[in-house]
């Protein structure tokens, strides 16, 4: 296993990855190395363009478990909620998002078998966050829906 970069070119990770359709050794390295990427960063969830791999694949902790999960959809969502974030791919800022504090995702695992997760509070955001990643979507995007007094 390596630690991989952590990405932090905002034109790189504002592109949209693509799903994955083979689940080989490739994908269970890649895996690995962003297990090995965001424990080593103390991070609770990491996707693969912040690795520099335009794949639909994350990581996300939930629980004190770490789930893996390729061309994740979030299938049903509950309780918005505003929150602070922040992200290892963007400097030590933290943003205010509303994010949904229960949801069910959809996904498949490292060989290609489909399941689903229903994930809440941190789990919830975490995943929510990393599935923004795979659509190319940055917390800083979030800066313009904030209201201002």
């Amino acid at each position: 296993m390596a630690i991989l970069n952590i990405m932090t070119n905002p034109d790189f990770l504002h592109k949209k990855s693509k799903p994955v359709t083979e689940y080989d050794a490739r994908l269970h390295m890649l895996l690995d190395d962003m297990r090995e990427t965001m424990v080593s960063a103390n991070g609770i969830g990491i996707a693969a363009p912040q690795v520099g791999v335009l794949w639909r694949a994350c990581l996300v902790t939930d629980a004190g478990e770490i789930i893996e999960m390729i061309n994740p959809e979030i299938i049903a969502s509950k309780k918005p909620s505003p929150g602070e974030e922040m992200c290892m791919s963007v400097s030590d800022e933290s943003i205010e998002i509303i994010r949904h504090q229960r949801i069910t995702v959809r996904a498949q695992d490292r060989r290609g078998n489909t399941f689903e997760r229903n994930l809440r509070d941190m789990g919830a955001i975490v995943a929510q966050h990393e599935i923004d990643h795979l659509n190319g979507v940055l917390i800083t995007d979030y800066e313009e829906d904030i209201q201002w007094d």
